[in-house]
């Protein structure tokens, strides 16, 4: 957790061979998809030096050149028109047994502004060009498949702060104090947590070798003798909420960051321990937490949670979502996942979690898109005898989940092709098999008939 600035000291440093680098234009990549580089770079030279006989290379022809053939494969679309955004999600898709056929639109309808999970794939070849004539307005985009996953704007500009209670990490107040991991060890219950990294509990509690901490207030105690002493005064056995869902020893209980603020406050603490691409706001007003528990004869234990907004401009249905290291790797991530797109459909809405997600959570997202959209391709059946048909705004309308994500994981997938002038999805047998595997692993599902939640306008209240 330390930075080489840290460890070697200014005087040790020899700074007579330094080269520094040739400043270089951005140039654009090429598409992200595997296999693909960028062109070379084009460097600033200036006007009073001598000519070197050599000329730039031209973006466009290069990217024509050597990329088309690859994009016909890998990526659907039209010879000059890939699959994007803008064309995937027109209502007149068509689908087949194993092939959802997808008419290409006759007028492209100009993509989103907001930069989203599926609007940084690869743009059309007009798009290409445009961005290679003019050098100034060139636009960064991560290599390799990584554009796929790319979870916020990735143009390299500041955006400006939200006004909303976005509890998105902007990173303009970092430094070392808060890069660096202060709690040793966290007891919980009956678990002890190694932090991940820096959580601001109170700086005299950060100098003891365990923080105790409530396992149903989550109030942090400095000893034992505390932690004894506040047991028996504390009367909690669940989160201080309404219990909006019971299925088994699953619990989920909805709690209002205005009416709660000090457990919801504790709460964002101990996330924050294993969360590092999220800031913590004190102010837990705009926000509810709907916490996961497991049921025993002592009481509800906190298994995993995930915050919203209560009003969200962008569709957000997740600002933070977490499961406790103890309870990891058990299903229950995917079991937040589904919980909170079932209270998606619920609200009649769809969503998508706030970017940028960390790597365990895109880990997570994208497998459980995966398999919530497989399943329902898998049970697409036709009542006439002909292929089954099925559009991307049904698929969205079906699962809750917004149509950028439906169409970012079905090229991961790399279900969709273009073939004969459309856009068609294949199944192979071995994304069957798999899907089939990984559904037999899957125990644990929401079941909608044990969820009791209304939705609230939440526009209509002053003061929440």
């Amino acid at each position: 957790n330390k930075r080489l600035d840290e460890w070697v000291t200014h005087d040790r440093l020899d700074l007579k061979k330094i080269q520094f680098p040739k400043k270089e234009a951005k140039t654009p990549t090429k598409n992200g998809l595997p296999g693909s580089r960028p062109s070379s770079p084009e460097r600033d030279v200036p006007a009073a030096a001598p000519s070197s006989g050599k000329t730039l290379p031209i973006p466009v022809q290069i990217t024509l050149r050597f990329n088309l053939p690859k994009e016909r494969e890998a990526v659907p679309g039209s010879p000059d028109q890939p699959l994007s955004s803008s064309s995937c999600v027109q209502p007149n898709h068509r689908s087949t047994k194993r092939k959802v056929e997808v008419v290409s639109p006759a007028t492209p309808i100009p993509a989103p502004t907001e930069t989203t999970q599926a609007s940084v794939f690869p743009q059309n070849g007009s798009a290409r060009r445009a961005v290679a004539t003019q050098p100034g307005r060139k636009r960064k985009s991560n290599c390799l498949g990584t554009d796929e996953d790319s979870q916020d704007s990735l143009d390299g500009l500041p955006s400006a702060p939200r006004m909303t209670g976005s509890l998105v990490s902007d990173r303009s107040h970092d430094d070392i104090i808060t890069r660096m991991k202060n709690i040793e060890c966290i007891e919980l219950g009956r678990h002890r947590l190694k932090p991940w990294y820096f959580s601001p509990y109170p700086q005299e509690l950060t100098t003891l070798p365990i923080l105790y901490l409530c396992e149903f207030c989550l109030k942090y105690v400095k000893s034992l003798k505390c932690l004894q002493r506040h047991l028996t005064k504390c009367d909690l056995r669940h989160p201080p909420g309404n219990e909006i869902y019971r299925k088994g020893t699953i619990s989920f209980f909805e709690i209002d960051g205005r009416k709660n603020k000090s457990y919801s406050q504790n709460l964002c603490l101990l996330a924050k321990c294993f969360l590092d691409h999220k800031t913590l706001y004190y102010d837990t007003d705009p926000f509810l937490f709907y916490v996961m528990t497991e049921y025993d004869s002592k009481g509800f234990h906190i298994v995993g949670y995930f915050s919203k907004e209560k009003e969200s401009t962008e569709d957000y249905n997740v600002a933070c979502i977490l499961t406790l290291p103890p309870y990891q790797r058990r299903g229950y991530g995917k079991l937040l996942i589904e919980f909170s797109y079932e209270l998606s459909k619920v609200e009649g809405k769809t969503g998508t979690p706030e970017k940028p997600l960390s790597d365990l959570g895109l880990l997570s997202y994208r497998s459980y898109w995966s398999q919530t959209i497989l399943e329902i391709l898998m049970n697409l059946k036709s009542e006439t005898g002909e292929r089954p048909q099925i559009t991307i705004n049904e698929i969205s309308e079906i699962t809750s989940i917004k149509k950028e994500d439906v169409i970012s994981t079905l090229q991961y997938l790399n279900l969709i092709n273009y073939y004969k002038g459309q856009y068609i999805l294949t199944l192979s047998e071995d994304i069957v098999d798999g899907h089939e595997r990984a559904m037999l692993k899957r125990i644990l599902r929401i079941d909608s008939k044990c969820l009791h939640f209304t939705p609230k306008d939440w526009s209509k209240r002053g003061k929440w």
